[in-house]
């Protein structure tokens, strides 16, 4: 009988001392953290980068937009620096390259039909093409029998494809935007010389 209680009693004795010791307690809390840190410290990277990747697309298209609406006449030339100039609007994330198109819209006062006039870039619309615009860009009708003139727009579509570091956190996504601008200097741009109004 005295063995089964010194038994019990020493094993009261370890249970007491084991649930006193407190030694490993931070590693353990660690190991039992860090999966979680990680996975918070790499998403939320994911996340700002594709907030900034997306931010730099949105300029890169106003930037495109605004830089053609600022001239009467456009070469290929010209359009091609302009392009080349939004690769280092999005550098640091300039691989993959961005993908961009400029294109100018003639919307018909009578019809309110938009079809291209001209376009260039990674996938260029074809000329004569119809397109879908927002109902704010076009012009209102005063009275069928006195419509307004025809209105110009140039349209600059940006894409980019954003790969993140890791797949866990998120996968390839395409981040794209376009932008909508009226000429400045004429009722619309011509493009290598050729009127396009």
């Amino acid at each position: 009988m005295s063995f089964i209680a010194e038994l019990l009693c020493r094993s009261r004795r370890l249970r007491t001392a084991f649930l006193r010791d407190t030694q490993g307690l931070a590693a353990v809390e660690f190991a039992m953290i860090i999966p979680l840190m990680l996975l918070t410290f790499f998403g939320m990277n994911e996340v700002t980068t594709y907030v900034t990747i997306s931010r730099k697309v949105t300029i890169v298209a106003r930037t495109l937009s605004d830089l053609t609406s600022q001239a009467t006449s456009v070469t290929d030339t010209q359009l091609s620096n302009f392009l080349l100039a939004s690769g280092l609007i999005m550098a640091p994330y300039s691989s993959p390259p961005v993908q961009a198109t400029i294109s100018q819209i003639k919307i018909d006062a009578k019809t309110l039909n938009a079809t291209v006039s001209w376009s260039y870039g990674a996938s260029p619309h074809g000329t004569g093409s119809s397109v879908t615009v927002p109902d704010g860009l076009k012009p209102v009708l005063s009275t069928p029998s006195a419509p307004t003139a025809d209105v110009y727009l140039i349209w600059s579509e940006v894409s980019y494809l954003y790969r993140p570091l890791t797949d866990y956190t998120m996968t390839d996504t395409t981040v794209s935007d376009q932008t909508y601008t009226r000429p400045r200097q004429s009722s619309c741009v011509n493009y290598n010389g050729v009127a396009a109004c």
